[in-house]
This record gives structure tokens, C-alpha cells and sequence, in this order.
């Protein structure tokens, strides 16, 4: 049995794609009895580029450790099935389309009647109020309607592209996970289950908190009229580039950015971060450039006379000094003064790296289909209750059995039930 803090909780998942099984596959890391219900031809995930038939591998990604339940939830013999389970589980995700979980007769009212301990999480994109609950949506549309693609700003030949990868899905799914721990401690303090809900317009937003901040005294002579432009240049169709250059004379850039980049050496690129005025002193240390809003008093001048046109030349100069030398030795340059710095991967030159591996972030599995494989590991540990993957991702209806015997089949039942068409 696994030994993990969420040791003993078991969790039902209705969920598919991403948020939803993310979330899951955390729980089931912690320790959760985590069982996943999919429709009988499997969730879409199975059949995305199978490697074989009905595995893939962004599935493989999203379900380790869980047990899998492959049933027709339209049909009233599956939805009895999953309310007998209901009786006697703590946690109920759900991550499909606004309605789905009412015609399937697993919305919170229909659940909390059968168990009113129940801890019952439901994502949608949008949130179940407001003139936009009825829509379906994806990580995409989150994206261009959350500000964060055009944060973003990255073009695919005239119009911005999405964010890879699907950053509001998959920090969803952690915000699932963070939500339904809290909601079973309160349990533990007030005897009493609770409804949650998670939407990824609500985590897109929250990951901008710097730009969704509007103060008075500072914002209101600025955001009007960039608001203004901007509508004004999509009523004239100016190109997306150009709706940024509007957005930008609003909220510029400051100009002389050497202190937070990513610079191309003489053999790759190296990415360095310093944001506190010490290790900006130390960049200076490590490399010898000079930067004139640095003061003989140590007071720095973020925008002093000329700088429009010294702050490019400044950044031309440092990126001149980084080529001269490999990734490797402005690591070691860096990392000698203090600053933070490290070389731009690929996430496949990720495996074995000995800063992985010391940290159990990546971990090795055997699935009966797909067979040896390695995936990253809990991205946490715990002292006390450590986190480890509970085995691979379900084969498609892999515990049809072993699951409804539990909500009290017999076999001959269970038979019935598979030669209906209920189960697989």
C-alpha cells in the first residue's frame, strides 16, 4: 500500500486531456487510490498519435499510477456502478464540458447526496457564473483570452502563437491537486466535504499578477488610452505586430537589458538571471562590462539622459562579450562571481542529467503494452511521507474487474455487463 501523505484517500477521476489528469497523477504520486473512468473507446489522449493501438504517449505522461475503468457513463447500469463506488471515496475530480457531469448523473448535487464528506473538484475553462460558463475551451483559448499570448508575444508568420507547453493546463492541474489537499484538511477540522472549482481562465490570470494589477494613482492616466489604441488598431486590422508596438508605448521595455537574458556564446546560449542590484554588481564582476547608471555611490539611475540610445549599445556590447567565449566557461565565469546562469537545453538533453537525477526527477517504469520507459518523477518530496510513482498508466480498462467488485458485482454480473456493452 502506498505510504505517501495522501496514503488511504481514494479519488474517483472523470477527467481527460491535461488539468484533470495532471491533477490526478499528483495525487496518486502522494499516495491517493486514484481511479480513472474513461469512455469505452478511451479518452481522445489514448488515441493522439498512438505508439500502439490505444497507447500514446502524452497519455502514458499524464496517468501513472492510477487504476482505469473503461464504461459507457451514458448508460443508467454504468452511472449506478459509479454511485455505489461514490458511497465510499473522498475525492471526485471532474475536468469535461460545462454539462457533461449533470447528463452523466455525476454533477455535485447528484454525488454530495450519496456522500456528503464528499471533497468535489470540477475544472472548467471559464467557471460555472458569468456570460461565458457555457462554453467549452482549451489551454488555447484560454491563452489569447487571458492576456498571456499576447504577453507572449511570439508570431507564427502575421499572428501571435500559443505558449508551448500548455502552461494554464498543466498549472491547473497543480492548483487542483494544491485546492482539493486543502479541502480534505478542512475535513479533517469540520467533519465536512465541499464543492471546488478551478478554471484556467482563473490560473492564466493569476500567473500574471504583476500585469493584471491595476493601481489608480499610477494607472489611470496610462491604461485608458492604451486600451483605447488598442481597440482603435484592430477597428484599422493593423497587424499584430503593430497592435504590440501600441501596447508597448504604454508599457515599454526599459531599454539596457543586460541582467536578465539569454546571450549566445561561442558554442550554444547561456541564460542569465540576476534582478537584485548585488548581483547585477556581480555580472559586472564576472564579465568587466560597464554600466554608466551605476554611480561612483553605489546609487543606480534606471533611465538617466541619452540612455534611449546608450541602453541598445550596452546590450550590443554584451552580446559581443558572450560570444567570445564557450557556454561552459561563462558558466564557470558566472557561477565563480555568485550570478545565476545555466546553458539553454532541449528537454531531451534533460535526461541523465546528474541535477535530475539527484533529485529524483526523473524515474523508470514498465508498462505492459509500451514497455520500459522514463518520464519525470514527483516534481517534491517530503520527509516524513515521501512521494514515489505508484506504476505506469492504466491499459485501457485494466481494472473494470477488480473495481466494480468493489461497489459489489459478482462476476457473472460484471459479465452481463461487458456482454452489453456497458464495460469493456
Amino acid at each position: 500500500m502506498p505510504t505517501g501523505p495522501l496514503s488511504g484517500i481514494k479519488v474517483l477521476e472523470f477527467s481527460q486531456i491535461i488539468a484533470g489528469p495532471f491533477c490526478g497523477m499528483h495525487l496518486a504520486d502522494m499516495g491517493a487510490e486514484v481511479t480513472k473512468f474513461e469512455p469505452i473507446e478511451g479518452e481522445p489522449w489514448r488515441l493522439s498519435v498512438e505508439l500502439v493501438p490505444k497507447e500514446s504517449r502524452t497519455f502514458l505522461s499524464l496517468n501513472r499510477g492510477k487504476r482505469g475503468v473503461s464504461m459507457d457513463m451514458t448508460r443508467p447500469e454504468a452511472q449506478e456502478a459509479i454511485h455505489r463506488l461514490v458511497k465510499d471515496v473522498d475525492v471526485v475530480i471532474i475536468n469535461y464540458r460545462p454539462g457533461v457531469a449533470e447528463q452523466l448523473r455525476i454533477d455535485y448535487d447528484t454525488l454530495k447526496a450519496l456522500n456528503p464528506k464528499l471533497v468535489y473538484c470540477e475544472n472548467t475553462a471559464f467557471g460555472r457564473k458569468g456570460p461565458l460558463s457555457h462554453r467549452g475551451g482549451y489551454d488555447l483559448i484560454v491563452q489569447a483570452m487571458s492576456g498571456l499570448m499576447a504577453g507572449e508575444a511570439k508570431m507564427q508568420g502575421d499572428v501571435p502563437t500559443y505558449i508551448y507547453p500548455a502552461v494554464a493546463d498543466y498549472a491547473t492541474g497543480i492548483q487542483m491537486a494544491n485546492s482539493i489537499c486543502a479541502a480534505l484538511f478542512a475535513r479533517e477540522r469540520t467533519g465536512r466535504g465541499q464543492r471546488i472549482d478551478c478554471t484556467l481562465l482563473g490560473t492564466a490570470l493569476a500567473m500574471q499578477t504583476s500585469q493584471f494589477t491595476w493601481i489608480d494613482a499610477w494607472d489611470n492616466d496610462i491604461l485608458p488610452p492604451m486600451l483605447e489604441g488598442l481597440h482603435q488598431a484592430r477597428a484599422e486590422m493593423k497587424t499584430f505586430e503593430q497592435q504590440v508596438g501600441v501596447h508597448n508605448q504604454f508599457r515599454p521595455a526599459a531599454p539596457g537589458n543586460i541582467y536578465y537574458r539569454v546571450y549566445q556564446t561561442s558554442d550554444g546560449f547561456i541564460a542569465v538571471g540576476a534582478l537584485s542590484m548585488s548581483l547585477r554588481v556581480k555580472v559586472l564582476a564576472a564579465t568587466g562590462l560597464r554600466d554608466p547608471r551605476f554611480k561612483e555611490d553605489g546609487s543606480f539611475e534606471v533611465s538617466p539622459p541619452g540612455w534611449a540610445e546608450n541602453g541598445p549599445k550596452l546590450v550590443a556590447e554584451a552580446e559581443a562579450l558572450f560570444r567570445t567565449k564557450t557556454t561552459e566557461e561563462w558558466a564557470a565565469a558566472l557561477e565563480a562571481n555568485g550570478v545565476p546562469a545555466g546553458p539553454v537545453f532541449f528537454i531531451e538533453e534533460v535526461f541523465g542529467h546528474p541535477q535530475v537525477a539527484a533529485n529524483g526527477l526523473e524515474t523508470e517504469l514498465d508498462h505492459e503494452l509500451l514497455g520500459h520507459f522514463r518520464m519525470v518523477g514527483p516534481p517534491f518530496q517530503m520527509s516524513e511521507t515521501p512521494l514515489a510513482p505508484q506504476g505506469p498508466s492504466p491499459v485501457l480498462g485494466a481494472d473494470n474487474e477488480r473495481v466494480l467488485a468493489e461497489a459489489g458485482y459478482s462476476a457473472a454480473e460484471i459479465e452481463r455487463m461487458r456482454e452489453a456493452g456497458i464495460i469493456r
